[in-house]
């Protein structure tokens, strides 16, 4: 008995004075990576700041003691340490090493998460809203009305659900133009488009395009994934052009179309060919889910390492437990290498396949993030397919790429204008 209140003593006392909580997320240490986001974003919610340890255990966070915060990790099921002060002092010292190849990033705010898709879709339904309903982290549906009408300027962050920009209802008209969700898509787009103003879908999504281009311009934090990535970039090539077969706008094409297609206006990609055949499911050559050649147990794309304290950016966009993330399919899977432009971060290839996975950018005052591929945890995820559970994968490395760059805004980092 006296030695059980001795320990019971030597832990309130340590309590007491614990500074920080350390949620480390390394692979060893933390049984939630994804949760472990949601902490942190909640944290910044309540007006606390919260050190981003880049390289340290796997991108791990420094937050101030709370019981407040250290109930929430335990509510949620989120590993973490208590540290006292010259414990997190001498943490702060190894990172600031110039032998090392660390930082620490303060992250200053919540940042206000905007989901740009359409009303009907459900969480799981996109990976981005369902990482994030797992992670508790809350974000507001917007679409086009919501764009058109400068909405995006009261958020921080946005995400294009997996939306074709060019008018082409996901190039599904082959095996899906007599479905009759397919049907109601398209009708529904049609109406939209009308009640807008624009007598066609495809200008509609252009104008559409247009205005998170701005978003971007002035400042703003866009991701992508899968069809959003390259339809939004020939949409923005092929701004004077009509590319939409009749079955689609009701009339022909721009004669020599490709020819006209201009990739000064695009975010990331260059010198692509469009398919002109409006039953084959895909946009244009960016995209290499046809072109691949490699098996589902060999498919993984390696992140790139960088410079902590002189390339922060990237280096937390990529924090992870591993640098070898599976690979995983969708519409637009991945993108040609040489197809990407020379001032755009390639943060995640596969090499041997000669494709980028996951890339980075700067666009005048803001940021984009394009990730290949649907859903990381289901590597043939088609139409119909049942839900992802997260709660099977609370430590997928290719999840925790999309929360990084959730946080990513709450960190205030110089960056050039290009």
């Amino acid at each position: 008995m006296k030695h059980l209140l001795l320990s019971l003593f030597f832990v309130i006392s340590f309590q007491i004075h614990a500074s920080y909580i350390l949620i480390p997320m390394d692979a060893e240490s933390q049984k939630n990576h994804l949760k472990a986001y949601g902490i942190t974003y909640w944290t910044l919610s309540k007006q606390e700041n919260v050190k981003w340890l880049l390289n340290y255990r796997g991108g791990s966070f420094l937050l101030p003691h709370k019981d407040t915060i250290e109930n929430e990790c335990l509510i949620r099921g989120v590993s973490y340490e208590l540290i006292s002060n010259s414990e997190a002092e001498a943490i702060l010292i190894e990172i600031s090493s110039p032998s090392k190849n660390m930082d620490a990033v303060v992250l200053e705010k919540a940042p206000k998460i905007a989901v740009y898709s359409p009303s009907g879709k459900q969480p799981w339904d996109d990976a981005v809203t369902m990482v994030l309903t797992y992670a508790e982290i809350p974000y507001e549906i917007i679409y086009d009305t919501e764009v058109l009408s400068d909405a995006l300027l009261l958020y921080d962050w946005l995400h294009l659900h997996h939306e074709d920009f060019t008018g082409q209802y996901g190039k599904f008209y082959r095996a899906y133009r007599n479905a009759a969700w397919y049907i109601e898509q398209q009708k529904n787009a049609e109406a939209l488009a009308t009640s807008l103003g624009y007598n066609k879908v495809s200008k509609q999504k252009l104008a559409v395009a247009q205005k998170i281009r701005e978003y971007v311009l002035g400042g703003g934090f866009m991701f992508a994934m899968c069809s959003a990535t390259d339809s939004f970039d020939i949409a923005l090539a092929a701004q004077s052009l009509d590319i939409c077969e009749p079955m689609f706008d009701g009339d022909g094409t721009t004669p020599n179309y490709q020819s006209k297609l201009d990739d000064s206006k695009t975010f990331a990609f260059k010198n692509f060919i469009l398919e002109r055949d409006p039953k084959v499911y895909e946009f244009s050559s960016i995209d290499m889910t046809q072109k691949r050649k490699i098996t589902k147990e060999l498919d993984y794309f390696t992140l790139m390492e960088y410079s902590a304290k002189w390339d922060p950016i990237p280096t937390m966009l990529n924090q992870n437990h591993t640098a070898l993330v599976k690979g995983f399919m969708g519409q637009t899977t991945s993108y040609s290498r040489d197809q990407v432009k020379p001032n755009v971060l390639v943060m995640g290839e596969n090499k041997s396949n000669g494709e980028a996975r996951y890339i980075h950018g700067i666009k005048g005052q803001g940021f984009f993030t394009f990730y290949g591929g649907h859903d990381p945890e289901d590597y043939t995820h088609r139409v119909g397919d049942p839900k992802t559970e997260l709660d099977l994968h609370p430590t997928s490395p290719g999840y925790r790429l999309i929360l990084n760059n959730v946080l990513f805004p709450a960190a205030r980092k110089k960056k050039k204008k290009t």
